[in-house]
């Protein structure tokens, strides 16, 4: 079931508390828009609640809701939402934004499997992954990159001006890839570049998605809808952008 952005926006403005999801907090929606987020609702698992003036789940309401603004479909909340790995296409993509020459020193942060770093490295360019899961972290290690590093990211404390690009598809629920890509900044030299595959969210949500835009639009970044079958060789249907950053 395709989920209207319009519906998306509602469900990324909705109030969650435990298990309960209330649209009280928006006001009147229109007719049409509110039997269109209710049927949304209902599917995922919520049914209203007249006492709690709310729409109740099993679980906790976030984890129901995230994975439907995220792929803009009804989705299991159980779907592993965390390793989008970059199909090859797309890869190529990100490769060509990035613009590398050789000797350039690249960063691949939580970097999967090495879809970004394996074409830097093509490209003859120092190329340092870091890495959370131990199962990737052997795959990467068994390379010829500079260096492979296990570890949380979000964890690495950055030396200033350590890298001439910064090549990334982060995790993307509850801003993390907002978190990612604003801690990589912290990790280019002048003149750096960042090309980051990031969710779709970040065109419409607001909160930190709506601050993490008009950082970009500041810094001259851009910030490009992908489409929707992007990631469809990966088996899922999340909806993506492309975000490019000059230092």
């Amino acid at each position: 079931m395709r989920v209207s952005q319009e519906v998306m926006s509602v469900l990324d403005r909705a109030t969650c508390d435990g298990n309960a999801l209330s649209l009280v907090a928006l006001g009147s929606l229109d007719r049409k828009l509110y039997t269109d987020t209710n049927k949304v609702l209902e599917a995922a698992g919520g049914k209203w609640n007249r006492k709690a003036k709310a729409h109740l789940f099993e679980g906790l309401a976030s984890d129901a809701i995230e994975p439907i603004i995220l792929t803009g479909e009804i989705v299991s909340v159980r779907q592993e939402l965390q390793q989008f790995y970059t199909p090859a296409d797309l890869a190529e993509r990100v490769i060509a934004e990035a613009d590398l020459r050789p000797g350039m020193r690249v960063l691949e942060p939580s970097a999967g499997r090495g879809a970004l770093a394996a074409p830097a490295f093509l490209a003859e360019c120092l190329v340092h992954c870091v890495e959370k899961d131990e199962r990737n972290v052997h795959i990467l290690a068994s390379t010829a990159f500079e260096q492979v590093v296990h570890g949380d990211f979000l964890e690495c404390e950055p030396t200033a001006g350590s890298y001439d690009r910064v090549l990334m598809n982060p995790p993307f629920t509850r801003d993390q890839d907002i978190k990612h890509v604003e801690h990589a900044l912290r990790f280019l030299r002048p003149g750096g570049r960042i090309v980051a595959i990031m969710s779709g969210g970040i065109t419409f949500r607001q909160g930190r998605a709506a601050a993490f835009r008009a950082r970009v639009a500041e810094m001259g970044g851009t910030i490009e809808p992908l489409p929707a079958d992007s990631f469809k060789a990966s088996g899922t249907s999340v909806n993506t952008c492309l975000v490019v950053i000059d230092v």
